[in-house]
């Protein structure tokens, strides 16, 4: 490029940049997600709903780079009013090489400005900020909501423990602040969602036994989203579900189960834990049955929730009383004489009939009509199997 070209691309780049720039401050103000920590604000992000779409639209080049300077200076002419663009030009002339290197040194810190920084580095950020003592209450609560979202993909996830991160947030397991314990739990969950690898790092770090201490809490919150990390960290991980039971997770679930005033929320996560525990006994051919699944309290306390008022919790129980009936440890006349599986059966076929009349919430009446029948169905044959006798 000759030297009229250089300032003509410069100042002209710089326009386009600044435009930009504001452009994406106008939209941080309107619903952007922003990365806030306790350091410099260069370390922030700034995300627009645009951004994440997967319409790939005119301004995309700009907004993922570009591969030469003369690609950029293409974009750039293309996309600019041929009069402006022609004022633009005669006064770059007039430019001395002091002037233009003022805007050259302008541009790059403009472009250092807008440079999206990745993941890992967003997450080294907020790492920092919870191992920083000094910062506040709310700067640590913000650095953790960020980690919240950061470790949602499994690549993320995995980096976790790699930046130091996964011992950091189990640290915050130890707050005084419930809400600092409430985000970090559920960090941990997300983290470990159908991820292996993050399981057992959990599993080796004896994380397992402080969160369902925290499923006890007595705030609500926590003790949701402890249980949820609990379920997260034990799915489909034989060697977690042989220390849950080991720690009497089976007993935890019975006391949250059994006691009606406790959060219906809680309530829901224990049953869908029990028919997820139970469903994976049933897959594993190979894995033994635990007995802490026929004890008959328990059984009572999983039954006893078809009965509820809250529909989604029956759909659970009813879920998670299908599994129970399938395994070999239980007994079919504990359902009966025990749980009255008859009773809550024949209660919640009443109250469906009801709503598959009514013109709202019939087709999901009907789904869990057909549920509850297949329940029966498994129901009377292990009853059928538990009295036939061979001649």
């Amino acid at each position: 490029m000759g030297r009229a070209c250089l300032l003509f691309f410069f100042s002209f780049l710089l326009l386009v940049m600044s435009a930009a720039a504001a452009e994406r401050e106008n939209k941080s103000l309107s619903g952007a997600m922003y990365w806030s920590t306790a350091v410099d604000e260069n370390d922030l992000l700034v995300k627009s709903d645009a951004e994440e779409g997967t319409v790939k639209d005119e301004n995309d080049e700009f907004q993922e780079g570009f591969s030469t300077l003369d690609s950029m200076l293409q974009w750039a002419i293309g996309h600019s009013d041929p009069e402006k663009l022609k004022g633009t030009a005669q006064d770059i002339q007039r430019m001395s090489a002091s002037e233009l290197a003022k805007r050259q040194q302008e541009i790059k810190e403009l472009m250092e400005k807008m440079k999206m920084p990745s993941d890992a580095e967003l997450m080294q950020i907020a790492i920092a900020d919870l191992n920083n003592a000094s910062i506040s209450l709310e700067e640590r609560l913000r650095a953790l909501n960020e980690l919240l979202i950061l470790v949602e993909p499994i690549d993320s996830a995995n980096d976790l423990n790699k930046l130091g991160g996964l011992d950091a947030v189990i640290r915050e397991l130890n707050s005084s602040e419930p809400e600092i314990r409430t985000a970090s739990a559920w960090i941990l969950g997300k983290a470990s969602q159908n991820n292996p690898v993050v399981q057992n790092q959990i599993l080796e770090l004896g994380t397992l036994m402080k969160l369902m201490k925290m499923v006890k809490s007595s705030f609500t919150e926590e003790a949701i989203k402890a249980l949820y990390a609990v379920s997260a960290v034990i799915r489909n991980n034989v060697d977690g579900q042989d220390l849950f039971y080991a720690e009497s997770g089976v007993l935890m679930l019975q006391d949250i189960m059994s006691n009606s005033s406790i959060d219906i929320r809680l309530r829901r996560k224990s049953v869908f834990l029990v028919a997820d525990l139970a469903e994976y006994q049933l897959q594993q051919t190979n894995l033994r049955e635990f007995h802490s699944f026929s004890n008959h309290q328990f059984l009572k306390s999983v039954v006893d929730q078809i009965s509820s008022a809250d529909l989604d919790l029956q759909e659970k129980a009813l879920m998670a009383t299908k599994s129970l009936l399938q395994l070999t440890t239980t007994e079919g006349l504990v359902f009966k004489d025990i749980c009255d599986l008859d009773g809550a059966l024949e209660k919640i076929r009443k109250q469906l009939e009801q709503l598959m009349a009514e013109e709202f919430g019939g087709d999901f009446a009907r789904d869990m009509e057909a549920l509850r029948k297949e329940v029966e169905f498994i129901f009377h044959r292990k009853l059928e199997e538990a009295t036939w006798v061979p001649t």
